[in-house]
């Protein structure tokens, strides 16, 4: 859900953003994921009514779908802070929408990014990771996909994936940082100028 969200604000905000790290990103859930057409209407209609009753319970078991090691799975199902039961009505009804909205906006994104993802992941859909990357506007886009790999890219896998994918971030970010970053030099430049005019007005 975190790429979703990072994918909305880039689109209210172009430009505040300097690029993004998008881990297995719900630009679409899975099919495999997703309840019927006519439960899905019915979801709406009642995801008005009684948005905090849970949604029916219909699909997969995303714990035992997303994270490729038991020992993962094991901790996420003893932990007393996460919550396992079928989403809310409305967060259900909500995330439908939202996944289907930025699906047919793909090309509006314009900032650089990353986008990583398991060609095994049956959570969301890697797929519409790689229409991301061939349609969105960006002209600074990389995409890495991970044969055999689950949804829980950095945190499910065995040790070894882990350290593939996050190695391929760092370099990632590596990479931008050489770039430079031509917005924060503006920033830090109008800011040095304010500071010494302000200086100069007091003498």
């Amino acid at each position: 859900m975190g790429g979703a969200v990072i994918l909305l604000l880039h689109r209210k905000k172009p430009e505040f953003w300097d690029g993004a790290v998008l881990v297995a990103p719900m630009c679409k859930i899975a099919d495999d994921m997703k309840p019927p057409a006519a439960v899905t209407t019915l979801l709406q209609g009642l995801s008005w009514v009684i948005p905090t009753w849970k949604s029916f319970n219909i699909t997969k078991d995303i714990i035992e779908i997303g994270f490729k090691e038991p020992r993962v799975r094991e901790e996420i199902r003893k932990n007393e802070y996460c919550y396992k039961g079928p989403p809310r009505m409305r967060t259900a009804s909500e995330l439908l929408r939202v996944s289907y909205d930025i699906e047919q906006r793909l090309s509006e994104v314009t900032l650089p990014f990353i986008v990583l993802h398991g060609e095994d992941d049956k959570v969301t859909d890697p797929q519409v990771s790689k229409e991301l990357f061939k349609v969105a506007s960006s002209t600074d886009k990389t995409i890495k996909l991970y044969p055999g790999m689950w949804h829980g890219l950095l945190y499910g896998e065995p040790l070894e994936n882990t350290e593939i994918v996050f190695a391929d971030i760092i370099r990632w970010l590596e990479e931008q940082t050489k770039l430079g970053n031509p917005r924060a030099e503006t920033l830090n430049k109008v800011q040095a100028d304010n500071l010494s005019l302000n200086r100069n007005n007091k003498l």
